[in-house]
């Protein structure tokens, strides 16, 4: 494919979270015309509640050895860190199985080398979003990882430590007792174990999905909200145009960046993606003293992050289908799952409902083996897909965003993004 031509259209990229607006940003900064279309408002969708984290540590694919054991352990058990709740589909079986059959350590491995290729450029790419304008929010405290037991922080880190593997500094060893709550002062007195990797970073999502937005604006990108993509327009393996409810926008090639809503986009298109909501929950609340760095709950698999002068809590790794009902029992176990790192910042559970903000629940977009496509849909010369990032399109988004522009600008596949093609699907 040759780079899209100005007389047949815009680049229009449907799906307006933080990997859709990166593309769109970069299309353009190459000085491609560029639309976006968007069902809701920019920002709205799972960038919104995310814990906002731009991190090396945990760019891992979910599939990993022991998970299926893990989440076999959460059936009946909805306050389980990740809850499986099994579902009468065909789809959602063939799913599982094949996200066992991604969980062997050499699949992890591969995956996880895959994520870490592509995460070569991301600081660097936030620095220069930041140099061009974009308020990106980002501020890079590091990262504390806490635990209850000094046996399992030695553990984990031994495992970052190999998974590193120099692409990020982690350090020799843990810290115990009262250095552990040196690491910050919002940790309570039952984390016993804690190490903190320097460097890692945090933003305000929403604002960061807003800055981009303004960015395209000043650009001239012409956005549009409110717009339900319902269908395409193909000819000769093209598509020329896109149809929302009210319109029809002709392109010189389209980009579908939608989340949890790319499959059904893309099989008008031709194509099945088995995509599952990975649901996960957040909630805001004023704590005293708060976080001064991200925080990730070892034991529990819940995080905090300090965002908006707030701190968002969030956690579970939830299957149970394509879905967004907010199940109130899981932001309980969220929240009780906190206080056993942050101390005991509520009594009863009750209590909750006076003192958390902004409670949220998202579908995280997965693929079996954990790795978003970012690739060209096959058999169009210029339809191209951005999905399936799960609980990294914040820090991926400018790197996917930076590549797929490349992409289909040029029409030459990057290399980094060879590991994250369709047809690998097939197997």
């Amino acid at each position: 494919m040759s780079a899209p031509s100005r007389a047949t259209g815009p680049v229009v990229v449907v799906g307006g979270g933080v990997v859709g607006l990166c593309t769109a940003y970069y299309l353009a900064a190459a000085g491609l015309p560029v639309e976006v279309v968007e069902r809701g408002r920019l920002g709205s969708g799972v960038s919104r509640g995310n814990a906002g984290w731009v991190c090396l540590s945990h760019s891992t694919p979910v599939p990993a050895p022991g998970v299926v054991r893990y989440a076999l352990r959460s059936l009946g058990r909805p306050d389980s860190p990740l809850y499986l709740r099994p579902l009468p589909d065909p789809a959602f079986v063939r799913w599982l199985w094949r996200f066992w059959r991604s969980s062997t350590p050499a699949a992890f491995r591969r995956g996880y080398a895959a994520i870490a290729a592509l995460n070569r450029d991301t600081f660097a790419l936030f620095d220069g979003l930041r140099e061009a304008g974009v308020d990106t929010t980002l501020t890079r405290p590091g990262m504390v990882h806490a635990f209850l037991s000094p046996a399992e922080a030695r553990h984990h880190l031994a495992v970052q430590r190999e998974m590193a593997d120099g692409h990020y500094p982690v350090p020799d060893d843990i810290v115990t007792g009262a250095e552990a709550h040196r690491l910050d002062a919002a940790l309570s007195p039952a984390v016993r174990a804690a190490y903190l990797v320097e460097g890692e970073g945090v933003v305000d999502p929403e604002a960061f999905a807003r800055a981009l937005g303004e960015a395209l604006t000043a650009a001239g990108v012409k956005i549009h909200e409110n717009a339900e993509t319902t269908g395409f327009r193909t000819t000769g393996g093209r598509v020329t145009a896109l149809r929302t409810a009210d319109s029809e926008l002709p392109c010189a090639a389209v980009v579908v960046a939608a989340g949890m809503r790319s499959p059904a986009l893309l099989h008008l298109l031709g194509h099945r993606l088995p995509l599952q909501a990975g649901k996960g929950y957040s909630f805001s609340v004023d704590l005293d003293p708060a976080p001064r760095h991200t925080l990730y709950f070892g034991e529990r698999r819940a995080v905090a992050s300090p965002i908006g002068g707030t701190t968002r809590i969030g956690g579970t790794m939830e299957l149970s289908g394509n879905n967004n009902r907010l199940d109130w029992r899981r932001i309980v176990a969220v929240a009780l799952a906190s206080r056993h790192y942050l101390g005991r910042w509520f009594d009863d559970p009750d209590d909750l409902v006076g003192l958390i903000r902004d409670p949220w629940v998202g579908g995280r977009p997965f693929l079996p083996d954990g790795l978003p496509v970012i690739d060209r849909v096959p058999g169009h010369d210029n339809a191209f897909a951005a999905t399936g990032h799960g609980m990294l399109g914040v820090t991926l988004g400018p790197v996917t965003g930076h590549r797929l522009a490349e992409y289909v600008r040029t029409g030459r596949r990057p290399a980094a993004l060879l590991p994250f093609r369709f047809d690998r699907l097939r197997n």
